[in-house]
């Protein structure tokens, strides 16, 4: 069977991690979270005293930097080196300084080739917000997920609120400020690909998510 580059592309909150997880395992393909890169080079600009507008202290940070993808019985990690900094990273603070340097388009540049070597081989399930209109444009299948603000802010609420206690209405106004940053910013800005799949999650669990990107993959298969 053909390999295929897939991209799901959508705002934070929309499923995007839970469905492009899903997909992958089910299509035994390797599943990259690129949001995660970002997270990792916000947490490492953090830990340096960078500021995510110092464009040259980025690029010095970017040009030593070692991110990976490791498999474990964990699962998949992102590691800096040699450290797992996987759980470190969803916090509402590394979501919005990861927002603001994925803005830089010297930090931007620095993960474009890593995530390019990812995909030579295909057979992978890129997740992000630019994967169909900017990192992989020539992508065999491209999927657009969203759902409403309310849901996505509830959903976002959930998983934080496993690791500290949370507002709601706070973490709601986070991520329609972040939904603004991305979709408004100058460089690789949030949208959906003119060829991409519109997928809304808002009424649909993520079995029924997965399923119609099946049927989608599998008709687009069968037309090789």
């Amino acid at each position: 069977m053909r390999k295929l580059l897939i991209t799901i592309d959508g705002p934070a909150g929309a499923g995007k991690t839970t469905v492009s997880r899903t997909l992958a395992n089910r299509l035994n393909y390797n599943y990259i979270d690129t949001g995660a890169l970002y997270r990792g080079v916000a947490f490492e600009a953090k830990a340096a005293g960078i500021p995510s507008n110092d464009d040259k202290k980025l690029e010095d940070l970017c040009r030593r930097l070692e991110l990976k993808f490791i498999r474990n019985e964990k699962g998949t990690r992102l590691f800096s080196g040699t450290s797992d900094i996987t759980d470190q990273l969803r916090t509402p603070e590394m979501s919005m300084m990861a927002s603001a340097v994925s803005a830089r388009p010297i930090v931007r540049q620095a993960l474009l080739d890593v995530q390019h070597k990812m995909g030579a081989e295909k057979a992978a399930v890129f997740e992000g917000r630019d994967m169909g209109t900017v990192v992989f444009p020539e992508a065999d299948v491209k999927f657009f997920l969203t759902a409403d603000l309310k849901t996505r802010a509830k959903r976002r609420y959930k998983e934080l609120a496993k690791k500290a206690p949370q507002n709601l209405d706070n973490v709601e106004k986070d991520m329609k400020l972040r939904d603004q940053n991305d979709s408004t910013r100058d460089t690789a800005p949030l949208k959906s690909a003119d060829d991409a799949v519109l997928i809304d999650s808002t009424d649909i669990p993520v079995e029924g998510v997965v399923e119609k990107m099946m049927d989608y993959i599998n008709q687009k298969l069968s037309n090789l």
